[in-house]
């Protein structure tokens, strides 16, 4: 059991740093950005590819790099090709999936089984340590730290501000003399950058990389967001992104749970839409509810007076 909790830790830790991505993109700047699962694999292939030439810190930054490139290229087709938001992301999704290929030298699948990585480096350091059993989960919570302080003081700067004016009303922002366009291509490459990031640990843990790596995890990201909404609920940032990380973590344990019943893989994505639904129609439902129970009262209350009246 401990075994099973520690892994489910480690994969929504993992997973949390793209639901801090769509957090970024979709939250605070408004876009929703449907590239999200080919820059996932993206970060995946280019960390594994890197790690396997033998530098496993520097796949980290390739693969935040290349993330970089794929939000740059979606948010220049959204604010200066004039291609619509949701549009722009298929597209660049679409094309992500022949460069993945590419890039992984015309293979669907990576092997880092003989590859050092950073997973393997606080291993073999934390060999024979208490560390020695928990240096996923370490690695994992530490990026996390990461991102969460850095997202903390990035959205309080005067460009994250204009980030979050921007996502709340365009039309105030250009007013302001502050360039929505710039505002736009900044957040998502910052929030690609994570997905990436968290692709390519993700590749390193399980020490393989392959061209479906990154399949339904925007709607993963988006279930695990709303999940984190509705436990933390509105606030600062740091604890809006606190809960989008609590939401990815409750979202894989529902995963395990699932699997623990012996529920077929190939029923998991039907989970996740379900997962999905809930959490958007959860608020919604829960507001109606005093409405409808007040419906039903009047019904029932009129159904008495007819009866009487019939008597």
């Amino acid at each position: 059991m401990l075994n099973l909790v520690q892994t489910t830790l480690e994969l929504g830790l993992i997973s949390s740093l793209t639901v801090l991505a769509l957090f970024l993109s979709y939250t605070m700047l408004n876009v929703c950005d449907l590239s999200t699962d080919g820059c996932f694999t993206l970060g995946a292939a280019v960390g594994a590819m890197v790690a396997l030439s033998g530098h496993p810190f520097l796949s980290i930054i390739a693969a935040m790099c290349a993330g970089m490139i794929s939000g740059l290229t979606v948010s220049i087709l959204q604010t200066k090709m004039g291609i619509d938001s949701l549009l722009s992301g298929i597209i660049v999704n679409t094309g992500l999936y022949s460069i993945n290929i590419a890039i992984m030298k015309n293979s669907s699948l990576v092997n880092l089984n003989k590859v050092e990585t950073v997973f393997t480096m606080l291993k073999n350091k934390a060999a024979g340590t208490f560390l020695a059993d928990w240096y996923r989960l370490i690695i994992a919570l530490i990026f996390v730290i990461l991102v969460i302080t850095f997202l903390s003081f990035f959205l309080r700067t005067r460009l994250g501000l204009a980030i979050r004016a921007t996502g709340n009303n365009p039309a105030m922002v250009k007013a302001s003399s502050i360039n929505p366009a710039f505002t736009t291509i900044v957040g998502l490459c910052v929030a690609n950058a994570f997905t990436a990031l968290s692709g390519c640990l993700l590749a390193q843990t399980q020490k393989s990389a392959n061209i479906d790596i990154g399949g339904g995890m925007v709607t993963v990201a988006l279930a695990s967001l709303l999940i984190g909404n509705a436990f933390m609920g509105k606030g600062k940032v740091t604890r809006r992104a606190i809960g989008a990380v609590i939401g990815a973590c409750i979202f894989r344990l529902v995963y395990t749970v699932a699997l623990r019943f012996n529920m077929p893989a190939s029923m998991l994505k039907l989970v996740s839409s379900v997962i999905v639904i809930i959490a958007i129609s959860g608020p919604y439902l829960k507001s109606r509810y005093p409405m409808l129970v007040r419906s039903l009262e009047l019904k029932k209350n009129a159904s008495k007076r007819n009866g009487k009246e019939e008597g």
